[in-house]
This record gives C-alpha cells, structure tokens and sequence, in this order.
C-alpha cells in the first residue's frame, strides 16, 4: 500500500458523520441545521483548535470575495470559519474519502454550501489549474508527506502572484525522538515531521518568499490548560476529538502534548508569498 492510501485509510473512522451528528442531538442541536460555530469543539483537527485557525486567518489577512484553498480540508471547521467569518469563497481539498463526504454535509447542513466545496484528491496533484487561488492554507498536513518540494510547488503553480499562502505545521523544534503513536501517524512509516529550516528552504525554492513566522507552542499550551480547566468545570462536550479520533484518541493526543510540552516538537506558523 502505497503512502497516500495509507494516510487515507489512518483517517478513515468509518462513521464520523453519524458519530458528530448524534453529539449535537446530545447538546440539544438539530441534527439537520445548525450554525458552524456549533461544531467548534471537534471540527478543528489541529493544535491551537478554533483560536489557531481564527489568528492565521488575520495574519493571512482574509478578506471578503477572496478565493481560498485549504490544502488537507479535514472534516471541514477552518474552511466553514473562513467563509462564515471573512466571506471567502472556499475550496477544499482532501485525500480521505470520508473527510470530503462529512465535510461536504456538515456544510450543507451549516448553510455554507454557497461559499464552501470539498473534493478528494492528493495534495501533489491538485486538480487545479494554474493561477487560480487568492490564497492557500496548509494546516497540519504536511506531517503525512514526505515530497514537501512537490507539494509547494503545486501550491505555488495554482496560486496567483502576489497570493498568500499560510503554513500551520507541526515542526521539529528539539532533539527528541517522536513517540508513537500520533494523531497524524500510528507509526514513523507515515510520518514525515520536518524543522522550520527545511520548510523555509522549500518554500523559497517552490517561488515563495516567507514573509512573517511564528512559534505558536505557548500559544497552544495556554489554550490546552483553558480547555482543560473548562472541561473539568462543565464537563466534556459531547463533540470531542476522542470521539472523533477514536479508541486510541487518549494516547495519540497525549503523546502529541507531552512532545510539545518537552519542546521536541512546535505548532509553527509561516506566512509565504507567492512571486
């Protein structure tokens, strides 16, 4: 089994829209309608969650009308925030399967339809073509492939010159090794955690120039222990990313905190622009 269908079939919960749609009849939502923001406490498949996506859309400087790619869409929240949010238009793109079809119906069923579309496809081979894009997002995805040159240089050959491309990636900060196993990885096999040098050094090779970074890992911690403080008041939500993330979900989720607690690993936040 090749990498990519490796990587879709590590994300593949087999009932994840089922599983998200009977936790909002538990928080009293309707199943058939209900507003993005309601699924905020487990559609944001990355560290730092909602606050993370709601800063990196500021510093990408999203605007109204703006043609945005989200590059590894996941189940959907960062696209449907910034359609909701800034009035962009949204595409986004995915290689798992299920990903793409609960995304596809969360945002039906969020009235964004109008504004956000996902389809399946691979990250090294956008079905695309060339200068189509205002600006791209790359958020926790990069961890799963290895050919980061060709995944920027696909990026950059459908964004339009002068577009904004933001990479929110988990980055290698320390020595250490990775513990296993992660939420993006069960195994080193499809892991591919790279330092911000390396992704500095690709970008300005695939035509980007890398104008704004920042470490986010006291950014995360601070809202990890505002989470926990919250849950142990009110209780877990019934959408969580244990739900979602499965029987596992505990030691894959500790295992990233306690990585980035050690410093062997940082959220890393980069601002490129397209030549």
């Amino acid at each position: 089994m090749d990498t990519e269908r490796q990587v879709a079939a590590h994300y593949t919960h087999g009932a994840l829209l089922k599983t998200i749609l009977d936790a909002l009849k538990q928080m009293g939502k309707d199943p058939e309608r209900f507003a993005a923001q309601d699924l905020a406490t487990g559609d944001e498949l990355h560290l730092g969650w909602l606050p993370a996506t709601i800063a990196l859309a500021k510093d990408l400087g999203l605007a109204p009308g703006m043609h945005v790619l989200d590059v590894g869409s996941g189940i959907g929240g960062p696209a449907r925030y910034f359609a909701d949010a800034h009035k962009c238009r949204v595409t986004g793109i995915d290689l798992t399967e299920e990903f793409v079809a609960t995304a596809t119906a969360l945002t039906r069923r969020c009235g964004l339809s109008d504004l956000v579309a996902f389809r399946q496809g691979s990250a090294l081979d956008l079905p695309f073509g060339a200068d189509t894009f205002d600006a791209a997002t790359l958020i926790h995805v990069g961890m799963n492939i290895k050919d980061k040159a060709r995944l920027f240089a696909e990026v950059r050959r459908v964004l339009k010159p002068g577009a904004g491309f933001c990479v929110y990636e988990v980055m290698h900060a320390g020595d250490g090794d990775l513990p296993y196993p992660m939420p993006w990885a069960l195994t080193i096999e499809t892991s591919f955690v790279e330092t911000p040098e390396t992704y500095r050094r690709l970008l300005s090779a695939a035509g980007f120039k890398v104008e704004a970074e920042e470490n986010r890992r006291t950014f995360v911690l601070d809202r990890a222990r505002e989470m926990k403080a919250k849950i142990e008041k009110d209780g877990m939500p019934a959408l969580n990313q244990h739900a979602l993330l499965g029987p596992t979900a505990r030691e894959r989720l500790g295992n990233v905190m306690a990585t980035l607690e050690r410093n062997v690993i940082a959220p890393i936040e980069m601002i490129a622009r397209a030549a």
